[in-house]
């Protein structure tokens, strides 16, 4: 049992903010002490609503003594800015995805947090869905045979108004639209489950939104170990469907919708793969955040929390340290690159 409770700064008032907050609260070894935004307003009102305090800058949060950690809410590009600053308070720090939108900004980041001895972790909370423990299992012990295929589906929809007058869809803020945005966490998924990417090569399009990204992508892939992939990704996809990952190899196919398996077989069937079908095999309603970002829920926060908690109570790396979180960007800007240039694009290994 913990002997600690982690302080918590938030730094950001926007929809995920809330989220970090109740994530925080599930955990015993937590506990929120408050909100920082440049809008003073909206970290007021989550001050009020969590039962925490507002803090009128952000050099009033980072140089509270009792504050351990700070999540990033902010605007994907204006990431590293706080994340940097709590490094050289000594803070830890769990930013969300994407860490950045430019490789040299994380490569900031990094450098701060090594210096500093603070530790740098990334939020994709989906990898901590349970059904993401078997899946990992079955890769591990080498189950789908030669890997030959590897993708993910993100048919997302988003209205105009959630484009309006926001930071979402620009290049300077939001670093990229439906993939950079919406689908990374996929993206981090195939990379996670599937391997590296060694070349891609993709189209990009702007077809039912007026911003400046992407609001439709398409990329074919080759991974490192030969097998070859896809990636599409949009918010221009009426209403909205669920997110979509499936492998397949010489001896298995899995097929992973919205945190369930419709498909789970191998050759070397086994007693466990029935329970797994069982306790897994039925997508569950709710909308899981194909038309309203805020139609998902926060437990798998909470289970991103405690292992970054867990990590530094062992005094061990944290699972989605800067590494992995900045595979996701790098494959996102050269997918763009390859749409920008209208050719393949190799990834540097």
């Amino acid at each position: 049992m913990s002997k600690k409770t982690w302080s918590f700064g938030i730094v950001g008032a926007g929809l995920i903010a809330a989220f970090h907050a109740r994530a925080i609260g599930e955990l015993p070894n937590a506990r929120l002490a408050g909100f920082f935004d440049s809008a003073p307003e909206k970290a007021q009102q989550l001050a009020v609503k969590f039962g925490a305090k507002a803090f009128d800058s952000l050099e009033a949060m980072l140089g509270n003594p009792s504050i351990d950690i700070v999540t990033i809410a902010t605007p994907s590009g204006a990431h590293a800015g706080p994340a940097i600053a709590a490094a050289r308070a000594g803070k830890h720090v769990l930013c969300e995805k994407p860490m950045e939108i430019s490789l040299s900004r994380i490569d900031e980041m990094i450098a701060a947090h090594w210096e500093a001895g603070t530790t740098l972790g990334g939020i994709f909370q989906n990898r901590f869905n349970p059904a993401m423990i078997p899946l990992r299992q079955a890769v591990a012990e080498c189950r789908f045979g030669r890997i030959t295929y590897a993708a993910v589906f993100v048919p997302w929809w988003r209205s105009d108004e959630y484009y309006a007058g926001s930071w979402r869809g620009t290049l300077e803020m939001d670093g990229g639209g439906a993939l950079m945005n919406q689908s990374i966490h996929m993206i981090d998924m195939l990379l996670d489950i599937a391997g590296p990417v060694r070349r891609v090569s993709a189209f990009t399009a702007t077809l039912a939104h007026k911003i400046e990204a992407e609001d439709t992508a398409v990329a074919v892939l080759e991974f490192a170990n030969g097998a070859l992939g896809q990636i599409y990704g949009t918010t221009a996809s009426w209403p909205g469907r669920f997110k979509q990952f499936e492998m397949t190899g010489t001896q298995g196919t899995v097929v992973y919708v919205e945190d369930s398996f419709t498909e789970w077989r191998f050759t070397d069937e086994r007693l466990e793969d029935a329970e797994i079908r069982l306790r897994f095999g039925k997508v569950q309603s709710g909308g899981g955040g194909v038309a309203d970002p805020a139609a998902i829920g926060h437990q798998n926060h909470a289970r991103n929390f405690a292992a970054f908690l867990d990590a530094l109570e062992e005094e061990r790396p944290f699972e989605i340290d800067a590494t992995p979180a900045r595979e996701a960007v790098e494959l996102i800007l050269a997918i763009y690159q390859s749409a920008r240039e209208g050719k393949t694009v190799t990834l540097e290994e």
